[in-house]
């Protein structure tokens, strides 16, 4: 099915998904203390979110580079 095992393991990875708390230890004393547990979902989801922002722009940067070098040999 795939000829290159490092799109296979890298759709692997893309399509398993682990839930994970991302919640410091200080959010985590202040927020485990609150009746509604809903505030600290939405603490979690914005980490969550703010760490993968930058892993994005990094891929994103990577692959107009990989694109313009790989197409600037070809000519």
């Amino acid at each position: 099915m795939f000829k290159n095992k490092g799109f296979f393991i890298l759709f692997l990875l893309l399509i398993i998904s682990i839930p994970a708390d991302a919640q410091c230890a200080m959010c985590r004393a202040v927020l485990e203390t609150e009746d509604g547990q809903g505030v600290a979902a939405g603490i979690n989801n914005g980490i969550v979110y703010l760490m993968a922002i930058p892993y994005i722009l990094i891929a994103g940067i990577g692959f107009i580079i990989y694109k313009k070098f790989f197409s600037s040999k070809k000519q």
